[in-house]
């Protein structure tokens, strides 16, 4: 092995890809849903937390994600304009009220 190929092996191995966690809100479209990811940021001028909200598209393969559902998400090469992101596990099943 070169020490070019060592490289490119090493720089693939460390490069961990990005996850986020969130709720899907909606499960509508074929093989696709949208997760609202929120996350707690301090206010610059205030001094208090507050929520920052952020939908994105993600890849399910086989529709087994429900709207309400919490689950992770991992980025991925661009599958579409919007969608960049695949769902990787289910955290918790949406409860029936």
């Amino acid at each position: 092995m070169t020490t070019a190929q060592a490289v490119e092996t090493k720089s693939t191995e460390n490069k961990s890809k990005r996850t986020l966690t969130g709720t899907v809100t909606s499960d509508k479209m074929n093989k696709t849903v949208t997760v609202l990811v929120e996350r707690r940021v301090m206010h610059p001028v205030l001094g208090k937390v507050v929520r920052r909200t952020k939908k994105y598209h993600a890849h399910s393969e086989q529709n087994e994600f429900k709207t309400g559902d919490t689950v992770m998400i991992e980025e991925t090469r661009p599958l579409s304009k919007t969608k960049a992101w695949k769902v990787i596990k289910l955290l918790e099943k949406a409860r029936v009220e």
